[in-house]
């Protein structure tokens, strides 16, 4: 299910995220990571245009 890439997250947001994921009923802070990164990833995937997915991340504030 997993690939072997790596992405650092803070003790503190990883903190959150496991008490989220096991609340929420997923069965690890990794499941619920990645339904959470497919989530944003299906509004990005919408846009038709670089300028639209610009648009997009900064509405959502990712970007300024």
């Amino acid at each position: 299910m997993f690939g072997s890439h790596k992405v650092k997250i803070e003790k503190e947001l990883w903190e959150k995220i496991t008490k989220y994921a096991s609340v929420a009923g997923y069965s690890s802070p990794d499941e619920f990571v990645l339904y959470a990164l497919e989530k944003e990833m299906a509004i990005l995937e919408e846009a038709e245009s670089d300028e639209e997915i610009k648009k997009k991340l900064k509405g959502l504030g990712y970007i300024s």
